[in-house]
């Protein structure tokens, strides 16, 4: 089938500048009539004046006597003057009318009340004095709102106290979602907890793009699903330039596969200004022309479909209503690892924030552009230009934060090997009230000694086995973090072993099989504990990893190992009991290990630290753990001992 190709790629703000420039600032949608009570964070389309004054009639500003002023002249202490209720005076309260032929108030604490109708006063009163005059907060034609002006709630007092009752708002600019895919079925033609049929898959991107377009204070309206078909795609493109929308979004289709038809469609029926914008993710965005109407054809890829919203159709949403983009909050953070990049693309890699000792640290998250999973945890997002080759743990970059910096203090950092406890734990500290977060980074044991050392986590979670002693991550300990004192304690004992389908159907029976030509595994990577723990096992038996199919695949944790043998990537992976159990696999059980947290001893008695190791020990979280099965918390929380 025809592939097609992308026309010349260009760099994000070259990208940037074609597309604005067609579409400029000026452009706007029409104007409509709204009442105030409706207007909040609507933009003015003209400016709005004030129809009456406020107040409307001189009011008392605080509760006591209405006087004349010329009538308290020459009062003191030692003259104190005596008024006659009525004829000298009127009581008033706030807010009340003042009397004819009265012109200051005189509150009530400065009164002495003689009888019923008398009061002595013992200072003079000045004209004017406690009165609210006409117009005093609002002239009647006054400027309420400039144009372009982005209505807040207390904006809505001022009008109607003003006599505005409506105004004329810009109108909220729609954009038209089209989702493309065969594969794709909504959610609501699913039995609720329901799987779609294999080669089916429950389509979300819209709801993302929808809820990014109310963000941004437009109106989205999504069309069915299309088909990949060119005929269909076209013809829903026509409906959408046809309507009365301001913007289309096309979500998949933008690439260069055999089906993906979104830039000839926009080329036969308007102009693709750009196709391929040198960034990642999102690199497919198509930036079209159709009857001086924007249309964007956005990657099927969750989180390069968010990028290229963010990008393009956000700041497009802002300039149709007159609105200024919020500027974003940034700061300075240092990487817990390098983080390569690829020469000629702007990276966004979305990482995990967390203060360690006096700086901030950015764990990296994982850069598939389908993981959604990864803008759900990102706290922050890095942006690597085009000309690096990445950047290294040793330098501060800036950051783009996506929560609130405060909750940044309250971050526990813990980098190290993966396990499905840590989850648990982060969950059970917020379950219990406590305002701390968890951040964490899954790049194995060694690596998370090596955090450690360089001051770039709080906790590493190790079970790094000594195969000459058969003791667990001591040895490992001394080597990596010499000068560095240490506490060291039990998280769990755990269940190790083969992941392997439901049914067993290439009968395997244990490590001595997975030598055969038939049979294909999924790695740990390098560093991690349970790829040193399988090598130890491979070399009990006599077997080298050469001579083992898949033996150079790696993935980052156990659950990604469950999920190939699952999908049938893989026939085979090592990995714990609980990873096996979550996605009804069996197992074949090697070991049991012991997994620990090693904690430098100088932040023990720290507030978040305590916080974690009482976490670890109450009974609410060893019981979850003990429910997933194959773990065995019994020691959850008890210190081992102290090194260095």
């Amino acid at each position: 089938m025809k592939r097609h190709i992308y026309l010349e790629m260009k760099g994000l703000e070259e990208a940037k500048e074609i597309f604005f420039s067609r579409f400029p600032p000026q452009l706007r949608t029409e104007g409509e009539e709204i009442s105030a009570e409706d207007s909040l964070w609507r933009v003015t389309a003209e400016p709005v004046f004030a129809k009456i004054s406020a107040p409307t009639y001189h009011s008392a500003a605080m509760d006591g006597i209405a006087v004349r002023a010329e009538d308290t002249y020459g009062t003191t202490e030692r003259n104190p003057r005596v008024l006659e209720i009525g004829r000298d005076a009127q009581w008033v309260n706030t807010g009340q009318a003042l009397p004819d032929g009265f012109n200051s108030v005189i509150m009530v604490e400065k009164l002495h009340q003689v009888d019923e109708g008398h009061v002595e006063i013992r200072s003079p009163a000045y004209p004017w004095q406690h009165i609210r005059k006409v117009g005093e907060d609002i002239v009647a034609t006054q400027l309420l709102l400039p144009q372009n002006h982005q209505v807040r709630p207390y904006d809505i007092g001022a009008l109607i106290s003003g006599g505005v009752f409506s105004l004329k708002v810009w109108r909220r600019p729609k954009v038209v979602i089209i989702p493309t895919g065969s594969e794709l079925v909504r959610h609501g033609d699913l039995r609720p907890h329901a799987e779609p049929d294999k080669g089916r898959i429950i389509e979300f991107n819209s709801l993302i793009i929808e809820a990014l377009t109310r963000e941004c204070y437009g109106i989205p309206i999504t069309t069915d699903i299309v088909s990949d078909l060119e005929g269909d795609i076209r013809d829903t493109l026509k409906r959408a330039v046809g309507s009365d929308a301001d913007v289309i979004i096309i979500n998949a289709g933008s690439s260069a596969g055999s089906k993906d038809f979104t830039a000839s469609v926009v080329a036969e029926m308007g102009e693709v200004l750009v196709h391929g914008v040198a960034m990642m993710p999102g690199k497919p965005t198509i930036l079209g022309d159709i009857a001086g109407k924007p249309v964007i054809g956005n990657p099927g890829y969750t989180v390069s479909a968010t990028l290229s919203f963010q990008q393009f159709v956000r700041p497009l949403l802002y300039r149709l209503q007159g609105l200024r983009m919020p500027r974003e909050k940034r700061l300075g953070v240092r990487p817990s690892r390098d983080i390569p990049s690829k020469l000629g693309i702007e990276e966004f890699i979305r990482v995990n924030l967390g203060k360690v000792k006096e700086g901030i640290v950015a764990t990296p998250l994982p850069r598939a552009a389908g993981s959604i999973t990864t803008l759900t945890r990102a706290e922050g997002i890095i942006r690597i230009p085009a000309n690096a080759e990445g950047i290294s743990q040793e330098e501060e970059v800036e950051a783009e934060l996506l929560v609130d910096e405060d909750e940044l203090l309250n971050t526990v950092v813990i980098i190290g090997s993966h396990d499905i406890t840590i989850d648990i734990l982060a969950d059970e500290v917020r379950r219990k009230g406590f305002d701390l977060r968890l951040s964490s980074g899954n790049v194995g044991s060694l690596g998370g000694l090596i955090a450690l050392r360089k001051g770039t986590s709080h906790i590493a979670g190790s079970h790094l086995l000594d195969t000459e002693t058969g003791e667990y991550n001591l040895s490992y300990i001394k080597r990596y973090l010499k000068g560095v004192k240490v506490s060291v304690f039990h998280l769990v004992l755990r269940d190790q072993g083969l992941i392997i389908p439901k049914g067993n159907p290439k009968g395997i029976k244990g490590i001595e099989d997975l030598c055969r030509d038939d049979v294909i595994i999924v790695n740990r990577q390098a560093g991690s504990g349970t790829r040193i723990l399988f090598d130890y096992e491979l070399k009990k038996v006599g077997l080298k990893p050469e001579s083992i199919k898949g033996y150079d695949r790696e993935e980052s944790t156990h659950m990604a190992v469950a999920v190939d043998v699952l999908s049938g990537a893989a026939d085979c992976g090592m990995g714990i009991f609980a990873a096996a159990r979550a996605l009804d696999l069996e197992f074949i059980p090697m070991t049991q290990e012991q997994y620990d947290i090693i904690i430098p001893s100088e932040i023990l008695d720290s507030p978040n630290i305590r916080i974690i190791l009482e976490t670890i020990k109450s009974d609410d979280f060893r019981e979850r753990v003990f429910a997933l099965g194959g773990y065995d918390p019994s020691k959850s929380g008890q210190f081992w001992t102290e090194i260095g």
